[in-house]
C-alpha cells in the first residue's frame, strides 16, 4: 500500500452549525484528507433554528423534524468530506431580527457562560489532539450570536486544553500549534470574481453587496495563508448541496460557474492566529512548519 504524504497530521474546524463546514474551508478539508490528513470537525450547536433556505424543502414536515433532518444533512456532508464529526451539544441560538433585536432564547448556546461552554471542545481537542485548529474570526465571519460565541469557546480551548491546570477532569493536556481564522468571504477575493463575471457578461450575485461593502485594507491584511484547493471544489459543492436545508442548487451558491472560481480565486483563505512553529508568512499550507507530526509544546 502507498503511503500518503500526510498520514499522522491531525486538522481540527470548529464550526457553529451544520453546513458551516461546507460552506467555509470544504474544498481544502476535501484535499487535506485525500493526502491523508485526519480531519475532525467539532460542530457547536444542531442548527436547530435555523431558517429553511431552499425553497423546494420549505414545507411543514420539513420544518416539524429539522433537528433530525439536518443531522441527517451532515451525515451525508461528512461522508463526502472523509471527515469525522462531533456534535457539542448546544442548542442554536438563532438569528435575532428586529429593531431593536428581541433577546436571545433562553439556554441557547451564545448566552452559554464560556467555561462551560468549552469544555467540550476542550475534552475534544485532548483527545482528537490536533496540530492545527481553524475557527472563525471575533466577527464571526458575519455577526451571527453562535458564530462569534463559536470564536470565542475555539480561542479559549486552544489555550485551556494545553493547560495541565485547567479542566484536569477532562484528559491529559494537549498544545494544538497553530490557529487559524477563516476569511472565506473577503473583498479582495469577492471583487476579483465580480470582475470575472462581468468580464464573461454574466449577471454577477456580488453586486450589489459590492456597492455597500465597506474598505478595511488593515482587515483584508490579514490573510497570511492562501491554500491552492481549486482541484476539490467539486467535493465542496456536493457537500453543500447535502445540506439540501440550507442550499438551494439553483440560488447564490452556484451562481458563479465553478470555471470562473478555478481561474480567479483557485484557494481557500486563512489568517494564523498563533502558531508554536517556525512557518514564514504568506504560507500555502496549514501545516507549514509542522515537521514532525508527534510534536507537542507545553510551557
Amino acid at each position: 500500500m502507498t503511503q500518503q504524504p500526510r498520514a499522522g497530521l491531525r486538522l481540527m474546524h470548529v464550526h457553529a452549525h451544520p453546513d458551516d463546514e461546507s460552506s467555509k474551508g470544504a474544498a481544502s478539508t476535501a484535499m487535506y484528507v485525500a493526502q491523508g490528513v485526519d480531519v475532525h470537525v467539532a460542530t457547536c450547536t444542531g442548527g436547530e433554528r435555523g431558517s429553511i433556505l431552499n425553497p423546494k424543502m420549505d414545507r411543514p414536515e420539513i420544518l416539524e423534524n429539522i433537528t433530525e433532518i439536518r443531522r441527517q444533512e451532515m451525515e451525508r456532508a461528512r461522508d463526502i468530506l472523509g471527515i469525522r464529526q462531533d456534535w457539542l451539544g448546544f442548542v442554536d441560538s438563532g438569528w435575532p431580527e428586529g429593531d431593536p433585536k428581541p433577546p436571545l432564547p433562553e439556554g441557547c448556546f451564545a448566552l452559554v457562560p464560556i467555561e462551560e461552554a468549552a469544555a467540550p471542545l476542550v475534552k475534544l481537542i485532548r483527545e482528537f489532539r490536533p496540530h492545527v485548529l481553524t475557527t472563525y474570526d471575533e466577527r464571526g465571519g458575519y455577526p451571527h450570536p453562535d458564530h462569534i460565541k463559536c470564536h470565542e469557546i475555539s480561542v479559549y480551548a486552544f489555550e485551556a486544553a494545553a493547560d495541565p491546570e485547567r479542566y484536569p477532569e477532562l484528559g491529559e493536556p494537549w498544545q494544538v500549534l497553530k490557529l487559524y481564522y477563516h476569511h472565506s468571504f473577503n473583498k479582495a477575493r469577492i471583487q476579483a470574481i465580480h470582475d470575472a463575471m462581468v468580464a464573461h457578461g454574466l449577471e454577477s450575485p456580488w453586486e450589489e453587496r459590492l456597492k455597500e461593502w465597506k474598505d478595511e485594507p488593515e482587515w483584508e491584511a490579514r490573510v497570511t495563508t492562501r491554500v491552492p484547493c481549486s482541484d476539490y471544489f467539486g467535493v465542496r459543492d456536493q457537500a453543500l448541496l447535502a445540506h439540501a436545508t440550507q442550499i438551494d442548487p439553483d440560488g447564490f451558491w452556484f451562481a458563479i460557474p465553478r470555471e470562473i472560481q478555478v481561474d480567479t480565486w483557485p484557494t481557500e483563505d486563512f489568517e494564523l492566529v498563533k502558531s508554536f512553529v517556525d512557518s514564514a508568512t504568506p504560507e500555502d499550507d496549514l501545516f507549514a512548519g509542522i515537521v514532525d507530526p508527534q510534536a507537542v509544546v507545553i510551557d
